[in-house]
């Protein structure tokens, strides 16, 4: 993989009339990972946004290259489909190469559930599927909210490995969790520590 790179200069994120956070600079190149920490409500999933130009930045740059595949809340497959067709339509989209979508269930141990309707996925195994969809988009820079929310340690090592074997292959990684996770990534934003300076008498 080649071409992966997310740049942030001097980000600030302002929502709901309300400064979450500024002065955010970060640079990654092909291989580089980054883990966003600090608690709730410190504008972990925002900066995600501003990353993948989903949310505009109120301040400062974005820049990115290699294609951007992200993680959230969100499932984003039809539960209608059996997994490897909802997965199927994404990666078509993402113009991604068919084999990518194997490659992301066996990543993700959910080779067996190919077959099987979303909607009747575990809690667990719609998250190792929100996963597999990043995996299968064949996109160069992944950004993942709370990617260890519901899986269990054997899946936790699942996405550890993932994320490793992105890296290896010239891929960028930003990871946003209030939890450890094993995922190597030299570079740590504490977000708490960009909250914005306001004037000792401010309202």
């Amino acid at each position: 993989m080649t071409g992966a790179a997310l740049r942030l200069s001097d980000v600030a994120c302002l929502r709901g009339g309300r400064m979450l956070f500024a002065g955010v600079s970060l640079s990654l190149a092909p291989g580089g990972g980054a883990l966003l920490t600090g608690p709730n409500g410190v504008g972990k999933s925002s900066l995600l946004r501003v990353c993948a130009g989903l949310l505009p930045a109120f301040a400062g740059t974005v820049e990115r290259s290699g294609g951007v595949a992200m993680t959230d809340e969100r499932l984003a497959l039809d539960g209608e489909q059996p997994l490897r067709e909802a997965l199927s339509f994404w990666a078509k989209l993402d113009r991604a190469a068919p084999q990518t979508i194997d490659t992301a269930l066996d990543a993700m141990a959910l080779a067996p559930l190919a077959q099987v309707p979303v909607r009747m996925l575990s809690t667990g195994q719609r998250k190792r599927a929100m996963l597999a969809r990043v995996i299968a988009s064949g996109a160069g820079v992944w950004l993942l909210d709370e990617p260890g929310n519901g899986l269990d340690s054997a899946s936790l090592d699942l996405l550890g490995q993932a994320v490793a074997g992105h890296l290896a292959t010239g891929g960028v990684v930003v990871a946003a969790s209030h939890q450890p996770l094993p995922i190597v990534a030299p570079v740590t934003l504490a977000l708490s520590d960009y909250l914005p300076d306001y004037p000792a008498d401010a309202a």
